[in-house]
């Protein structure tokens, strides 16, 4: 939690409870699921939520902006998010049951109104959103084609619609022949653990 003060001081008493109560409910579930691999669970704050949150870094959703989190696993990045962003509507999708069952159950638990879920492909989905995030859960030409009619055009934040994409490692080779524009998550955050992270962003 300590870490989460120190990036975002600004938060309101009912967003550090909510951050607070992330640890004791993925804990639990943890114990019953294999949501969060066993040897992250202790790093929970710095690999998972503050992770998430480095999107914050680069954009600050207007109030109503729709957001899609592509195969949220466990709800992220999407429920450090919604948590952020109280008065942004959020649609937490991931094709297995299960982990939809882990983030409806947080999501009750912080009284999240803001974010509703499906089990589902994307490919499924008929929605469109004003951005679509996700934690890298493929290569992104083959994300784009997943996602494609997804996006609404336009928008009205810092940053026209578009894909917003947590990824690692080198990604020039990937990227070569979409444009787009990346940031350096070391930018933002001082730990090591974000030296090779970054934020692609992808307009629609």
């Amino acid at each position: 939690m300590e870490l989460i003060n120190k990036y975002f001081t600004d938060l309101t008493a009912e967003q550090i409870s909510r951050f607070h109560q992330l640890e004791s409910l993925y804990n639990d579930w943890n114990s019953k699921i294999n949501v969060i691999s066993r040897k992250d669970i202790n790093d929970l704050y710095l690999k998972h939520i503050l992770h998430s949150l480095a999107i914050a870094k680069v954009i600050s959703f207007k109030d109503g902006t729709n957001i899609l989190d592509v195969g949220t696993g466990g709800g992220f990045p999407g429920i450090p998010l919604a948590i952020l962003f109280p008065n942004c509507n959020f649609l937490l999708l991931d094709s297995i049951s299960k982990k939809i069952n882990v983030v409806n159950s947080v999501v009750k638990a912080l009284d999240l109104n803001n974010v509703s879920t499906i089990v589902s492909r994307v490919e499924a989905v008929n929605s469109k959103h004003d951005f679509v995030v996700s934690r890298a859960v493929t290569r992104m030409d083959k994300f784009r084609r997943l996602i494609k009619g997804k996006i609404l055009k336009g928008g009205n934040n810092s940053l026209s619609n578009g894909i917003l994409y947590l990824k690692g490692g080198n990604i020039s080779e990937e990227m070569t022949s979409i444009k787009h524009k990346a940031f350096n998550i070391s930018a933002f955050y001082d730990e090591d653990f974000f030296s090779t992270k970054k934020i692609v962003y992808v307009k629609n």
